[in-house]
């Protein structure tokens, strides 16, 4: 702690980013990242953009790609916001809309950027429980809150909710606004952007960091009314008006352009994702139903933290999570190449013959 601190930063919880490993050639599955790269048409796009424009401030609502997104969505460009990384909308969402008199009301397992937000906004907040089963019971959540949200698919459980159950929690939750963050949408999960003009109240975040395997630039984005959009843009510009420079928005437009390339990828990561669910049910491992690009998952021979340090030691990160305590016992495992996985794999069964041969 610091004595030049203001008083309120000695209480405040950051968020603890999943680990970029500075070993050599790790087998990396630890922070949802996409094994493959971004189309060759994005990476020109790149190119093209780095010239003299550079001595330019970009665009301050994102120019091109805000438009490219509202024809994506089938929306007005004044239903749409961009920011520099969805966790940068959501900083946002939570300042310009979460802060009321009423608490926020967000599932106890999620994002656990949720709570840092609270934290740093000083926002009060109630939490929901998750079922046993770990799926979200949207109708066990209370009328009377100050705003809701929930990742969906949920974080690190990677199930999702239909985009009916969401249209019943909107049709009973008209006085606050309800955001679900879609960072996974991509990998099976049925989005709730359709619902956008029907629910004034619905805003929803997205990222082109986890499909469009463009995490390095952060671009991430929100969709709703005009009137939370504007909220948003009041805030963002009390705070930086350039989110997105040059060369991410170039790429960001030229991602929406190569809807091919886009297809072929997340049906990859989903192909994958389904054959290492059956190795690692095969293997003793109880794995959840993912709609996302990781798998969660438990074995009842082996502590969770104990077999992520023994992975580490073998070169593969994975994430796991000491809180909360429910899902201490739990793995998250990011969805990777075949490559990737046959070593994940082989390391796997060579610790299980180990743990067989224990006394």
């Amino acid at each position: 702690m610091s004595r030049y601190w203001s008083p309120f930063v000695q209480e405040l919880e950051p968020y603890v980013p999943g680990e970029q490993p500075a070993m050599a050639d790790p087998v990396k599955l630890n922070t949802n990242e996409n094994p493959y790269g971004p189309p060759p048409s994005v990476q020109q796009a790149m190119r093209d953009a780095v010239d003299a424009r550079l001595r330019l401030y970009p665009h301050p609502d994102g120019g091109e790609l805000r438009t490219a997104l509202a024809d994506y969505h089938g929306l007005n460009t004044d239903q749409v916001f961009l920011g520099n990384g969805s966790d940068e909308v959501l900083a946002h969402i939570f300042l310009a809309l979460f802060k009321q008199n009423r608490p926020l009301i967000l599932p106890d397992i999620t994002y656990s950027f949720y709570r840092v937000y609270c934290g740093l906004y000083g926002i009060d907040y109630e939490t929901v429980p998750l079922a046993d089963d770990f799926s979200l019971p949207l109708d066990a959540f209370p009328a009377d809150n100050g705003g809701i949200i929930f990742a969906n698919p949920n974080a690190p459980t990677g199930l999702a909710v239909t985009r009916d159950d969401i249209a019943a929690l909107l049709e009973r939750n008209t006085e606050s606004v309800v955001v679900v963050d879609e960072a996974y949408v991509d990998f099976g999960a049925e989005s709730a952007i359709a619902l956008v003009r029907r629910f004034p109240n619905l805003l929803v975040t997205r990222t082109l960091s986890k499909g469009r395997s463009l995490a390095g630039l952060r671009i991430g984005y929100a969709v709703g009314s005009p009137d939370l959009i504007a909220g948003l843009d009041r805030v963002k510009n009390c705070f930086n008006s350039y989110p997105l420079d040059q060369v991410a928005i170039a790429a960001g437009v030229a991602s929406l352009r190569d809807e091919t390339f886009f297809e072929n990828t997340v049906d990859a990561i989903i192909s994958e994702r389904d054959l290492l669910a059956d190795e690692l049910r095969g293997l003793g491992f109880r794995v959840l139903p993912s709609a996302a690009n990781f798998l969660f998952v438990c074995h009842e021979r082996f502590d969770a933290g104990g077999l992520a340090t023994a992975l580490r030691e073998r070169g593969i990160i994975i994430r796991h999570f000491e809180r909360p305590e429910r899902i201490a016992g739990w793995l998250r495992i990011t969805v990777g190449t075949p490559e990737q996985h046959q070593v994940l794999l082989d390391a796997l069964r060579e610790l299980l013959k180990a743990d067989n041969k224990a006394p």
